[in-house]
């Protein structure tokens, strides 16, 4: 039966290299099941029923993904966009987490409509491809900024504000916490360069039981007024799901008289815009590591993968999770031999089993979960070096530029994007390459201008 569903011969595979190189996937990828949750927590949301339909939606974009496109791709809460939801949409602009869910529910259906045509491609292929590059490297220092956060590395001293943490004050609480999670920088870092697959999992539960330890030797000492919580797990199987029904559903039962429409629009793009380069350059770029691409350079059944991207975008905000997007991670698995969708099946099917682990998740404290923050920043980082910043590319260099100080420093991805492609626009209209520019480009420079006009 596998045969007939994944084709495995067709593919030269086997089901043991397929459920090897799926449990690889997982382990590259189950970060995000202790990531996730803390970052929405920010929001509002709780943290449980984040992780459960964190789990449930990335096992349903990744069955779709193996039983419609066949491809050895697993799906997940997109780094980037939760950040995006939690910090930019819930946090700078104050909606509540249901509108912002609400959000990435109409995305969703948007892209299902696209992803029936070639429009998702001709909207990719409008913007540059230094500008592209520019985003993904600016979403990379957001992260790692709010990984340095999350660990108190980076705090606000009333005067500059911000700085490194003092670690001898408070240092039974914030202090050792913020020493833990260099170490479990170091830690995931030395993994990631051995190459040891799992690298940012192993650092994250390699920086928790250091903190076990540390409670255990007393030299951290739980403080809840002061939001240090327990690190020893005082549960670590449940069969109880009823958290899942505080998120479920609830994007659909917003006001829809608390929404400015243009803000709202807005938001819809970033979502958009970032889960559109995230799928496509990822699917391409893992793509071309499995030797799947076709002579043209173009990726053969890529519209059933981008179906199963919106599908699970969709389904994961009814649930109650961020944006649903391909992982870069999936290439760990392609390393490993995966070729078909039984490579994916079998991830989605442990993330399905780890809804039972939602105790042991949760307990995860953030200062461990930092480390993986800034190496996923690095990851992301590292395709700067893609950008040519010499005379004849400036016009597309320094929109890059601006788009990448934009998303840190205004703690927004969507203001990256905005300004990068206004400036985009301008740079090349002021300069006689307005040729150059494509029109949907105009287009949206105008709605972003119009968006700073009006709100």
């Amino acid at each position: 039966m596998l045969e007939k569903i994944f084709k495995l011969k067709q593919k030269n595979t086997n089901v043991k290299t397929e459920v090897v190189a799926g449990i690889t996937t997982f382990m590259t990828m189950a970060y995000i099941l202790a990531v996730n949750p803390d970052i929405l927590s920010k929001a509002g949301m709780d943290a449980t029923a984040v992780l459960l339909a964190t789990a449930i939606a990335s096992f349903i974009g990744t069955a779709c993904m193996a039983l419609m496109a066949n491809m050895p791709f697993v799906l997940s809460a997109g780094m980037g966009l939760n950040a995006y939801l939690a910090f930019t949409v819930v946090g700078n602009m104050g909606y509540s987490w249901q509108v912002a869910l609400l959000a990435v529910f109409v995305e969703g259906l948007i892209f299902i409509v696209l992803s029936l045509t070639n429009v998702r491609e001709a909207i990719f292929n409008a913007i540059p491809l230094t500008l592209k590059r520019g985003v993904s490297v600016g979403i990379g220092l957001f992260i790692a900024f709010i990984g340095l956060q999350n660990a108190k590395l980076v705090v606000d001293d009333g005067s500059t504000l911000v700085t490194i943490n003092k670690f001898t004050e408070n240092f039974s609480t914030q202090g050792i916490t913020a020493l833990l999670a260099l170490v479990g920088v170091l830690l995931t870092a030395v993994l990631h360069i051995r190459n040891v697959k799992g690298s940012i999992l192993f650092g994250i539960v390699g920086t928790w039981v250091l903190g076990i330890v540390c409670q255990l030797a007393g030299i951290y000492v739980p403080n809840a007024e002061a939001g240090f919580y327990s690190l020893i797990p005082s549960q670590y199987i449940s069969m109880d799901f009823s958290k899942l029904g505080e998120t479920f559903g609830q994007c659909l039962k917003v006001d829809f008289g608390s929404i400015k429409i243009l803000d709202f629009i807005v938001v819809i793009f970033a979502f958009l815009f970032v889960d559109l380069f995230d799928t496509l350059g990822t699917l391409i770029g893992v793509a071309t590591k499995a030797k799947m691409l076709d002579q043209d350079g173009k990726l053969p059944g890529i519209k059933p993968a981008l179906m199963a991207d919106a599908i699970g975008t969709s389904a994961g905000a009814v649930l109650g999770t961020s944006t649903v997007t391909t992982f870069v991670e999936s290439a760990s698995g392609v390393s490993a031999g995966g070729r078909t969708g039984l490579t994916a099946m079998v991830a989605g099917l442990l993330f399905l089993l780890s809804t039972l682990f939602a105790p042991l998740f949760t307990t995860i404290p953030s200062f461990a979960t930092a480390p993986a923050l800034i190496m996923v920043g690095f990851l992301m980082v590292s395709s700067v070096t893609e950008i040519s910043f010499d005379g004849d590319n400036m016009t597309e260099a320094i929109p890059a530029y601006i788009a990448i100080i934009a998303m840190p420093m205004f703690y927004s991805i969507s203001e990256g994007i905005s300004l990068g492609i206004i400036s985009y626009v301008l740079l090349n209209l002021f300069t006689g390459k307005a040729k150059q520019v494509k029109p949907l480009m105009y287009v949206l420079a105008l709605l972003f201008i119009l968006k700073y006009i009006f709100l």
